[in-house]
């Protein structure tokens, strides 16, 4: 049976990949939106004008749903993670303020400039409008994955003990975070590649049944550059980010490379494997040598430490966390007994208190943390390495539909260049088929960043498991039904307007006119 921490996290879980299958279409299309609107003022050709119109239509059914999700996942942080609110709230509470106030106020209000302006604003204004819908949308993004970085990584923060939170010591290191950074571009450049290969399928469902040509073969040609370019720019800082990953959370990357034992650098890369977390085993890999620490570490010598000795080290920081959190009741008591702490208490705690942390781990087996007996120890322990396989899983996964929409875009952008795009068929259906792997390949990533990170809220500061709120779970239960069904409800219109609007087509905003082939507007 779940526990309140179990629905809660299960909740949000939900709530943010249903969010998530939103985002990264805003993301992408805001730039493809530029790009044709950008031509148009250029060149004058009304066609541009048109698909800008057209793809931005679609780009409203989705940005609206996305806000609505949005906003219900960030009330969570006060409903269900009460107490993760209060623990870490001034540092995570920060970059989420800038983003509401900063970049979503100028985004939304942008938005209905681009949808309403276009008769009362002159081509350069009403372009500088589209630009900053795509910075807006840009900007929201960078603040929301620096609060996700942080806690990834939480740089720039200490433990203050009279307060019991955390709290910033350096805003200009929050917001530089490398992990942060890495992700912010890394989740930038797949919203960039699902915006292009939304266009590029539905411009090959046009060109596949005859219609829109002029239309369609514009938008699949800017469409295949920008995917083409972005394609690329994924897999870089995809690796980027993972290499910034693997070193603030050897844990996650041991996992999702499947590595329970250290081995000799360079490590292998395990192509499939049935890992074994039970017995922290594999029973059955393939494996390529070497290049999982060439990729990994980037080095030729630089070991991947395996699960197997990344919890003997934790086993030692937890019992280093209970000597922080026995350190921590004497400096609250002394506080309250005289006003006063006792130097060479604080002098003490100052040493271990990064290992706070994981004495919390404890609390989800005792009240009394500094009596834990070996067995609660070495179970807190164990805690600290997460279910294997579905990190391996999900890693691969991500990246084989990565590298198969690398090799999409590079066929149609090649394709474009040689103008043989309605000459290619079977790529046209490729393409039209493709358009949920995006999404897949997201949703993938972003299950591997937040399953992949447990049992921390915060890494190594604060276990999930003292974060939640004190709820109850019929409570948790009812609302997780409702936020399906709602987010079910959204996820249905979405498609059907969608669907709708695709299948009309371009021709619907000219009254019946087609784009065809040989249209010089």
């Amino acid at each position: 049976m779940l526990d309140v921490v179990e629905l809660s996290r299960l909740q949000f879980a939900l709530t943010a990949l249903y969010h998530f299958i939103f985002v990264p279409l805003t993301l992408g299309l805001t730039f493809v939106l530029v790009i044709m609107e950008t031509t148009y003022v250029v060149t004058g050709k009304e066609v541009y004008k048109d698909m800008t119109k057209f793809w931005g239509k679609l780009f409203g059914i989705n940005f609206a749903l996305g806000v609505t999700t949005g906003i219900i996942m960030e009330f969570q942080f006060g409903t269900n993670w009460s107490y993760y609110s209060h623990y870490v709230g001034d540092i995570f509470g920060a970059p989420l303020a800038i983003e509401a106030l900063l970049a979503f106020f100028l985004e939304s209000t942008f938005v209905g400039l681009f949808f309403f302006g276009w008769d009362r604003l002159s081509k350069g204004k009403h372009l500088l409008t589209t630009y900053c819908v795509a910075f807006g949308s840009n900007l929201s993004a960078m603040w929301i994955l620096v609060a996700n970085g942080w806690m990834q990584n939480p740089v720039a923060s200490e433990f203050n003990f009279e307060t019991v939170r955390m709290e910033m010591t350096s805003f200009m290191d929050l917001w530089l975070n490398p992990v942060a950074q890495s992700k912010f571009l890394h989740t930038l450049s797949a919203g960039y590649v699902t915006g292009a290969f939304f266009v590029l399928g539905i411009s090959a469902y046009y060109l596949l049944k005859g219609r829109d040509l002029g239309f369609a073969k514009r938008s699949f040609s800017i469409a295949a550059t920008f995917g083409f370019i972005a394609s690329i720019s994924v897999l870089i800082l995809g690796d980027e980010s993972g290499y910034d990953i693997g070193k603030a959370q050897p844990v996650k990357l041991a996992a999702m490379e499947a590595e329970f034992e250290t081995q000799p650098a360079p490590a292998a890369f395990h192509i499939a494997a049935i890992p074994n977390s039970a017995e922290m085993k594999n029973d059955f890999e393939i494996s390529v040598p070497m290049i999982g620490g060439i990729v990994a570490t980037r080095s030729f010598d630089k070991e991947i430490t395996g699960l197997k000795e990344l919890q003997a080290l934790n086993e030692q920081r937890v019992r280093s966390g209970i000597m922080a959190y026995d350190l921590f009741t004497q400096l609250k008591a002394e506080k309250k007994a005289s006003g006063q702490v006792n130097p060479e208490t604080k002098a003490k705690f100052e040493e271990v208190k990064k290992d706070l942390g994981f004495g919390l781990l404890l609390k989800r087996y005792t009240d009394k943390v500094v009596d834990a007996t070996e067995e609660q120890i070495k179970q807190a322990a164990r805690d600290t390495i997460p279910n294997v396989g579905p990190n391996f899983w999900a890693f691969r996964a991500m990246l084989a539909v990565g590298g198969l929409l690398a090799l999409l875009a590079f066929g149609a952008f090649v394709q474009n260049l040689r103008n043989k795009v309605t000459q290619s068929p079977l790529l046209l259906r490729a393409l039209l088929w493709s358009l949920p792997l995006p999404w897949i390949a997201i949703e993938c990533g972003w299950f591997l960043a937040e399953y992949g990170r447990q049992p921390w809220a915060i890494y190594e500061v604060l276990p999930v498991g003292v974060s939640a709120s004190n709820l109850g779970v019929g409570d948790l239960w009812f609302s997780i039904g409702l936020i399906c069904a709602l987010y079910m409800a959204f996820i249905i219109v979405e498609m059907y307007l969608m669907f709708k609007y695709a299948r009309l087509g371009p021709s619907a905003l000219k009254t019946g006119k087609y784009y065809f082939e040989q249209s010089s507007k």
